[in-house]
């Protein structure tokens, strides 16, 4: 389809090259003349102004093309088909701009004007339309200034159909020529590269796509049918669904099937085979009304019930769709619609116009007014309506037509918002100062010199309040604020058919996608009056899992019976039923546990000796410095908390090293006293006097103080619930945080240990009965070789290093002072041994 639309662009833009360009004669008595080779016969309507806007409108629905001979001149083609709303878009225009030309706060000094084309339906007639709107309709003019003026239109309204504003688009673009669109809704139209002058009011059909995924979401429905039209607006939308769909984990698709563009009844009958046959209950439709009357014309053929059928807002309000025959079928339809607007004044506009009158200053002369009235365009549904004859004299406001039925204004809303965007933007235009304006040496643009790229700055910038509250503004790709409205179809008891308004799906300033829907209004043409349940496969009961079929989409799948713990998340497990999930047991050293116990007793024990300890060198006047490495166990015991988490490693990372430093300064005093007891070493004992000693305790302390503050305030240890020891359980523990952290902890201490160790090593020849160098070793010993398994035997390392430094070093003395108090005396402590070799 991309290639058969790029085709039709190159040949109309050689048509454009021939047509709308100025043929100049050779001759001189035609130097200062050109001409038109041709013009195309249209449907048109034109005012003047100061700046003229452009309109495209679909005011016939279908064309007839004759053959072409060409041994005479070729023969143009013909419109048929009167399409009453397409030419109440075209009166919204002209509505709009006669509103802006009587507001003195818009454009005061401007008057606008129009010219307006009907595109018949027809790619090749609306462009056509678009090509003379570009070049203008005089058939012969003057040379002024080698053509140098300002162009018949400064912008485009317009088109309908996104395969003709893609073509338009693509040649006028190139101009910069701005086209604000009120209905074409492909999300190709978006690229800025290839449309760089394209805004539209209504959204794009990627938002569209999104908002019916959220309908499908809302209901539960993940097996659909998708139908599209054969063209632009079709196919890209097949393309976006299928990977927005899959992405969004919203469903999957039963069934593509793309509807042809004519009633070829072979393939619309194998179409509606597929829908018959297939297991999903909803039917999405992006396709136009004359899609949908021949698709449904086969449905009533087959009496293919119980659908629900989705409606793209291409025919959402199709009022051809709403017929008795088709209501059985249809009711019960969700769409999505249009904004509806309202336009104050709109309708006394249109009851002011006069089929006489044929030469109005106001609107010109057109064969428009041909169709003004519903006698004239449809004498059978005016008779109907009316009860008599048709004259063409009768006064339309006395009879209910469509042409006035202004209940639903959605496209011609989008026209009225289009013509204020092209006119708000040529206001900002005009307001520019010189030496402030954003053109090459900050000019400004002026209206003698104005040019349609011009205004595409200023439409960009756009940003403007409707009268009924709306606000109209464009972002990076020409694109308006999204927003639609879900529609509902409903037959009356009286059999009359209405659409309802049941909500709206909008995308806000954030970019998310809002579902508004009130469920309770909503009529389901089904006998319960529920919505209808349309999945591949049934939810898996408690217990299975699901488990894909080999070649089929994921929304197709077998239920098998689950494995151990598979329908568990990180806190929960399988029952032994395996049909619901059960909390898992939280698992941490408890007080209450027998380890637990055992571990709180022997931490109590170790403080209990270090009390009796402290007691006895008390009273015995020789008094350590107090070891409470036991205390900081009990903070490995009890449920994890950020606070006992902090305080357990800061805890016995300082009270060791506390330990730890008092044991190296008293190894260095031993050394330090032997060494000034030979001549000449009486000078080193100034270094180690009580306040050095005390001194030298702090700075190694403090410095491992300072190590575990910044660990606090860097990556703090925390509780954590380790799922990776049990499948069934929680071990609720204290993680490190910072591994460099706890490492350079636990390294500074085992610095300080190794250190003892070597001081105590090297004295451990002095003599027997002062020396403590061996008592010291032993106990560093017992250190460095428990704290070897630190890692896997956390809290017991602690108590273990703990014991060994109380039993090691404070054992024998305390032996002494209990047992052996002759030897607690100076003079044996001073007297000297033998010393060991």
């Amino acid at each position: 389809m991309g290639a058969f639309i790029d085709s039709y662009v190159c040949i109309y833009l050689i048509l454009f090259i021939f047509s709308s360009s100025s043929f100049c004669f050779a001759s001189s008595s035609f130097l200062s003349s050109c001409k038109l080779w041709g013009r195309f016969n249209l449907n048109e309507m034109h005012k003047p102004g100061d700046v003229v806007l452009g309109g495209l409108f679909e005011v016939h629905y279908s064309s007839v093309f004759p053959e072409q001979t060409f041994t005479s001149e070729p023969e143009q083609a013909s419109c048929k088909g009167f399409d009453t709303p397409g030419l109440r878009q075209a009166m919204s225009m002209i509505y709009a701009i006669d509103e802006i030309n009587n507001n003195s706060n818009l454009l005061p000094n401007v008057t606008l004007g129009y010219s307006l084309y009907d595109n018949c339906g027809a790619l090749v007639i609306g462009f056509s339309g678009a090509l003379s709107l570009a070049s203008g309709r005089e058939r012969q003019f003057l040379l002024q200034q080698n053509c140098v003026g300002s162009p018949p239109v400064l912008g485009i309204v317009g088109d309908s159909f996104s395969t003709s504003s893609i073509a338009i688009s693509s040649v006028l673009g190139l101009y910069k020529m701005p086209i604000v669109s009120y209905f074409s809704t492909c999300s190709c139209l978006s690229d800025r590269k290839r449309f760089p002058s394209f805004f539209r009011t209504i959204p794009s059909d990627a938002f569209q796509v999104h908002a019916m995924i959220q309908i499908l979401k809302r209901f539960g429905w993940t097996w659909v049918g998708l139908l599209v039209s054969d063209d632009d607006y079709g196919l890209h939308v097949a393309r976006s669904f299928q990977s927005d769909l899959t992405e969004s984990g919203g469903g999957c698709l039963a069934y593509l099937e793309v509807l042809p563009w004519d009633s070829d009844q072979a393939g619309l009958k194998m179409i509606v085979d597929v829908i018959k046959k297939s297991t999903a209950r909803v039917v999405m439709v992006f396709a136009h009304e004359g899609h949908m009357i021949h698709l449904m014309d086969e449905v009533v053929r087959q009496n293919v019930t119980g659908q629900q059928w989705i409606a793209s807002e291409a025919w959402t309000s199709a009022a051809v769709l709403q017929t008795p025959r088709l209501m059985p079928y249809l009711r019960g339809t969700l769409g999505i619609a249009i904004r509806r607007g309202e336009i104050t004044g709109f309708r006394e506009f249109l009851l002011q116009m006069r089929p006489d009158q044929k030469n109005n200053d106001n609107y010109g002369n057109s064969i428009f007014w041909e169709y003004t009235f519903q006698c004239k365009f449809d004498p059978a549904g005016w008779a109907e309506a009316g009860g008599r004859r048709c004259t063409g004299k009768e006064d339309i406001e006395s009879v209910e037509t469509e042409f006035l039925d202004l209940s639903n204004l959605r496209p011609e809303y989008n026209v009225y918002k289009a013509v204020y965007a092209l006119a708000y933007a040529l206001d900002d235009m005009l307001q520019c100062e010189p030496g402030r304006g954003p053109f090459s040496g900050q000019s400004c643009a002026t209206l003698q010199t104005l040019e349609p790229w011009q205004i595409v700055n200023y439409l960009q910038q756009v940003n403007f309040t409707t009268s009924f509250g709306d606000q109209v503004s464009f972002d990076e790709n020409g694109d308006a604020l999204p927003i639609y409205d879900v529609m509902n179809w409903l037959q009356l008891p009286d059999g009359r058919t209405k659409i309802q308004n049941v909500g709206e799906v909008k995308r806000s300033a954030t970019k998310a996608e809002e579902l508004t829907i009130d469920e309770d209004k909503i009529y389901w043409n089904f006998e319960s009056n529920k919505p209808p349940q349309s999945v591949c496969s049934e939810s898996c009961p408690p217990g299975t899992r699901m488990a894909r079929k080999k070649g089929k989409p994921v929304c197709c799948f077998d239920c098998i019976p689950c494995s151990e713990g598979k329908i568990s998340n990180k806190d929960f497990w399988s029952s032994p039923q395996r049909d619901h999930c059960v909390p898992k047991k939280t698992e941490f050293l408890s007080y209450h546990e027998p380890l637990g116990i055992c571990l709180t007793t022997t931490s109590l024990l170790g403080t209990f000796i270090c009390a009796v300890v402290l007691g006895i060198f008390t009273y015995h006047r020789s008094t350590p410095i107090v070891r409470l490495c036991f205390l900081c166990s009990l903070l490995f015991i009890g449920r994890p908390r950020l606070w006992t988490c902090q305080l357990r490693h800061a805890a016995f990372g300082i009270s060791f090293v506390l330990c730890v430093s008092c044991i190296l300064v008293k190894t260095m005093v031993v050394l330090a006293v032997f060494k000034a007891s030979k001549p000449g070493g009486g000078d080193s004992l100034k270094w180690f006097g009580a306040m050095q000693q005390r001194g030298t305790v702090m700075v190694l302390t403090s410095i491992q103080a300072a190590i575990c503050t910044a660990w606090l305030v860097s990556s703090s240890p925390a509780p954590h619930k380790n799922t990776q020891y049990h499948n069934d359980k929680i071990v609720y523990e204290c993680v490190v945080g910072s591994t460099v952290g706890f490492a350079v902890l636990l390294g500074y201490i085992g610095l300080l240990a190794t250190l003892s160790f070597l001081l105590a090593f090297l004295a451990r020849n002095l003599p027997d009965n002062f020396n403590e160098a061996k008592l010291i070793t032993f106990s560093m010993l017992i250190f460095c070789a428990v704290w070897v398994a630190f890692v896997p035997a956390y809290v017991f390392a602690i108590l273990a290093s703990s014991f060994g430094l109380l039993v090691a070093l404070f054992g024998p003395k305390c032996f002494i002072i209990l047992l052996r108090p002759e030897r607690n005396t100076k003079k044996a402590i001073m007297s000297r041994g033998t010393t060991k070799s």
